[in-house]
């Protein structure tokens, strides 16, 4: 990579976080918000039990509100686009582990696992991975569960108003004055020492769970689909 160009991505990566901040704080300070279930969320973290998080890949920025000064573990893409991600996750005092399916996932899980079970931090993950298919379940929060012990807990939102990029997970972002839902799932416990039809089973269950929270918070504003 050109000095010049290395040079220009150090400055974005330095900026994008501090704009994004402020763009954010105008932006979801002007939505109204209802969500349901949150005494879920409230209630392991009062007995002090760490969980997993796991959310759709397009859900990113408002789970980045919900998230925020709690004590969380993402697991965030090794790619280059997923270094900004990080360092907005980072901004907001989350911890990041860096790895996807397909290049070190294996190890970041290894960490994701270490910091539920040594720490008691919570871990957030998404569910679709960091490529999709998009609103189809992977392997890895289950596979966390499993090794941890920790319950997976599903979320969702969804918006009356908003803008979808173009990208293969369309990622949202609300509009300003925006209502949103939000959904917190029931926990979905996994047993311990699954085996790839175990794996399977509650990979297809959590993914179910995940397509409820999706059909009722857009279903709220007659939104089939995002």
């Amino acid at each position: 990579m050109p000095v010049r160009k290395k040079s220009g991505r150090r400055i974005l990566l330095a900026l994008v976080p501090v704009v994004y901040k402020i763009i954010a704080k105008l932006l979801f300070s002007s939505c109204r918000v209802e969500i349901s279930g949150i005494e879920i969320m409230e209630d392991l973290e009062r007995r002090k039990q760490p969980y997993i998080a796991a959310f759709w890949h397009y859900g990113i920025f408002y789970i980045r509100e919900l998230g925020r000064d709690r004590p969380l573990t993402a697991m965030v893409s090794a790619s280059e686009d997923g270094e900004y991600i990080a360092r907005l996750l980072e901004s907001s005092g989350f911890e990041t582990v860096r790895g996807s399916s397909n290049r070190g996932g294996i190890a970041a899980l290894k960490k994701l696992i270490a910091a539920v079970r040594e720490r008691g931090r919570t871990a957030v993950i998404v569910a679709d991975g960091s490529q999709g298919p998009p609103l189809t379940a992977q392997a890895g929060a289950v596979l966390l569960a499993s090794k941890t012990g920790a319950p997976i807990v599903p979320l969702g939102w969804g918006a009356d108003r908003y803008i979808a990029f173009r990208s293969w997970d369309r990622t949202v972002l609300p509009k300003p004055f925006a209502r949103i839902a939000v959904k917190v799932g029931e926990p979905l416990t996994v047993p311990a020492g699954l085996k790839a039809a175990g794996i399977e089973e509650y990979r297809l269950k959590l993914e179910e769970k995940l397509l409820q929270n999706y059909r009722e918070v857009w279903g709220r504003f007659g939104i089939n689909s995002h």
